[in-house]
């Protein structure tokens, strides 16, 4: 299924890394990455297909597990990338930490993502 750069990001931000369900975050993965896609974060190192995606995905989600992500703008998009701007934290309270996600995507799906972390406001 093919999707717009914007869905694919907000999926991305809601149901993978923000999802705590092995089951519904493996099924979104394979809806929304390639089978070869490529996740580089800065913290933890190059994740290379679906399976290292999936499983470093469950594995930041279990350090904070009540945290869920806030997009603090819109989604942007330009040819076939595209990048979120988000806050992370406990529901109710001041946010923890703040990233920027860029993709890249290739037949509306994601072939490459890119995590930077934020200063907090």
């Amino acid at each position: 299924m093919s999707q717009t750069v914007s869905t694919l990001l907000l999926r991305n931000l809601h149901d993978v890394f923000g999802e705590i369900d092995p089951v519904r975050r493996r099924a979104a993965v394979d809806e929304i990455f390639h089978a070869d896609a490529v996740f580089y974060d800065p913290n933890n190192g190059v994740f290379r297909g679906r399976d290292e995606i999936d499983r470093i995905a469950g594995v930041i989600k279990a350090t904070h597990p009540d945290f869920q992500y806030r997009p603090i703008a819109p989604p942007e998009e330009t040819g076939d990338g595209g990048r979120v701007r988000w806050v992370s934290g406990n529901p109710g309270q001041p946010p923890a930490y703040a990233g920027t996600d860029f993709i890249i995507a290739r037949d509306g799906r994601i072939a490459a993502l890119y995590l930077f972390f934020d200063e907090l406001a």
